[in-house]
């Protein structure tokens, strides 16, 4: 037990402001004696003592002051002050009454704060020259509803920077609202390099609480840095790796400045550089080359202007493009050619590279490789058109081809004609006459009718559409093709369908007459085989002359100018002959 009157409290308090503060007094007293009354006060700014409590045994009073509302007293007699202000950041007393022990108190100071919020930062929005003359500005930082204020610090790539004459200046405000909280507000100002381009800058915020320090960083942001064009690079872009005839191209060009330079294309002439500045996408350092060919070989030049400092920059590059020209086709002999003779192709084309020949016929299919294409023993249908294909192997895809077509002369030759040709009186029909001839023949018929032709190539069809006459039926048709080499003729014969179809009706039936014939014979054979009137070939010889009485007798009638003839047929299987009258 106390030999004495003892009030223990705590010496500081921190209470966010908006918050409740419980402020407790802790007291102790001998055994033998009783507490006769606790009173609390706070110390105004006069550092005069005044009473929000007094509490004996029997009641509790609270004097009427400014706290009356935000005050309450707990069971253990701790004072809370709700919704804590900036006002009460001051000193609390507990006095307490021990009779004959006499009376102590003691006190706690009251300090509130305001968690500052995390500070906003904007980096300078126009962008930041190298070389600029004064230190430009990097960025702004602010925070706000603080108390007490805060401090604000800044840095670049994680460390932090101090102030530097010439280098790094940071200026700090601290305003109070009429909230009476703080706002704080820091402006670093720093010269730059071309490698800040990378750089990351944010800005830190500081304060104190139960006397630990306390931060808050900003989010990091990036400084837009205009400097100027120390290389340019210019590159030429293409689907394949060798460029060649046909392809599009891209020149482009790059610069390392920021903001990019204005770029110019130019293309060299033997002397002079030509201006190609328009053909190119504004601004972008971009030059296209759309379907390229030979002439578009060549040096290229990308020159760049800076407007800060008015610099130039110069870039060359070489553009090779691969080519195939002046295919061409020789034939040997170039005179006419008929049937039966033959033909050399010689096919030749120039370029810079290694070439590879290959020749194919109109359907595309692979006839030899190589320069030349030996035709032999010539006919019409020879009379084709040949391609020769030349390529450069070593650049894929590039490829040039060249045709060329070997016409065979000959007099006519007919191959297909509609004859024979069955029809029938007053039909109307259609004959055919098919031929093949170079140059193009004519096509004649002997009658009259309504003739269409097709061409195709060396091949030539006419079909000739006619009513059946008698005198036409008589005689046929005759289809006459000519040309300047010769004439060839071939008949066509009309056969009438109506006597073709009695002459097989007579046929058919004489058919079906003897089916029937051969019908009848073989049931009677099959028949006397049965009765066993006829001798199985495998039981060996038998005498059909002589039946038993038992067995029925085969009567045969004959005439008797036939009798020597019928009896001669019914001969005994020993050679020997019976008389008519034993039939």
């Amino acid at each position: 037990a106390a030999s004495k009157l003892e009030i223990s409290m705590p010496a500081m308090m921190e209470v966010e402001i908006g918050g409740t503060a419980k402020i407790e007094c802790n007291f102790s007293i001998p055994e033998n004696a009783s507490v006769t009354y606790l009173d609390w006060f706070y110390v105004d700014r006069s550092n005069r003592q005044v009473r929000l409590y007094h509490v004996t045994a029997d009641e509790v009073l609270q004097d009427d002051t400014d706290y009356k509302k935000r005050l309450s007293l707990g069971r253990d007699k701790a004072l809370s002050l709700s919704a804590v202000t900036m006002q009460d950041a001051r000193t609390f007393v507990c006095q307490v009454g021990a009779g004959s022990y006499g009376v102590g108190e003691s006190s706690t100071e009251l300090s509130v704060y305001k968690v500052p919020k995390t500070p906003e930062i904007e980096p300078n929005p126009g962008g930041i020259s190298v070389n600029s003359t004064e230190i430009p500005e990097i960025a702004r930082c602010v925070s706000k509803n603080s108390f007490p204020s805060p401090n604000i610090t800044w840095h670049k790539n994680g460390e932090q920077l101090h102030a530097q004459e010439d280098k790094v200046t940071i200026q700090s405000t601290v305003t109070r609202e009429s909230s009476g909280l703080y706002t704080v507000s820091s402006t670093l100002y720093a010269a730059v390099t071309r490698e800040d381009r990378h750089s990351r800058y944010h800005c830190t915020v500081h304060y104190w609480l139960q006397g630990q320090r306390h931060a808050l960083e900003s989010k990091g942001v990036k400084v837009n840095i205009f400097y100027p064009t120390e290389h340019l690079k210019l590159q030429v872009v293409s689907s394949s790796a060798l460029v060649k005839e046909g392809d599009n191209v891209t020149l482009v060009c790059e610069a390392d400045g920021n903001p990019q330079p204005i770029f110019s294309f130019f293309k060299k002439n033997l002397d002079e550089w030509q201006d190609l500045s328009s053909l190119s996408e504004p601004d972008s350092g971009v030059l296209n080359l759309h379907d390229v060919d030979k002439s578009s070989s060549g040096t290229y030049r990308c020159q760049s202007l800076d407007l800060d400092n008015m610099l130039q920059k110069e870039e060359d590059v070489d553009l090779v493009v691969n080519y195939i020209e002046g295919v061409h086709v020789k034939m040997e002999p170039s005179s006419t050619l008929r049937e039966g003779d033959s033909v050399t192709l010689s096919c030749d084309a120039s370029s810079p590279l290694d070439l590879k020949y290959q020749w194919r016929d109109e359907k595309g299919k692979q006839l030899v490789e190589g320069r030349k294409l030996l035709l032999r023993n010539l006919t019409f249908e020879n009379s084709n058109t040949f391609s020769c294909k030349v390529m450069a192997p070593t650049v894929p895809g590039l490829e040039q081809s060249k045709k060329v077509s070997v016409a065979v002369e000959g007099k006519p030759r007919i191959v297909a004609i509609s004859s024979p040709l069955y029809v029938r009186q007053d039909q109307v029909i259609n004959l055919t006459c098919k031929a093949v001839a170079f140059p193009r023949p004519t096509v004649q018929w002997s009658i009259n009718g309504t003739a269409h032709e097709y061409v195709d190539n060396q091949h030539i069809s006419s079909n000739l559409t006619v009513r059946v006459s008698h005198d036409l039926l008589r005689a046929g048709a005759m289809c006459r093709v000519s040309n300047k080499l010769g004439v060839s003729e071939k008949h066509i014969q009309l056969l009438d369908q109506k006597s073709t179809a009695e002459s097989q009706g007579v046929i058919i039936v004489a058919i079906i007459v003897a089916i029937l014939v051969v019908a009848v014979l073989g049931a009677v054979i099959y028949f006397l085989h049965k009765k066993g009137k006829i001798p199985c070939g495998r039981a060996g010889k038998q005498d059909i002359t002589k039946p038993e009485a038992r067995k029925d007798k085969i009567v045969v009638e004959v005439k008797s100018d036939k009798l020597s003839e019928e009896a001669g047929l019914l001969q005994g299987a020993n050679g020997e002959r019976r008389a008519a009258a034993d039939q």
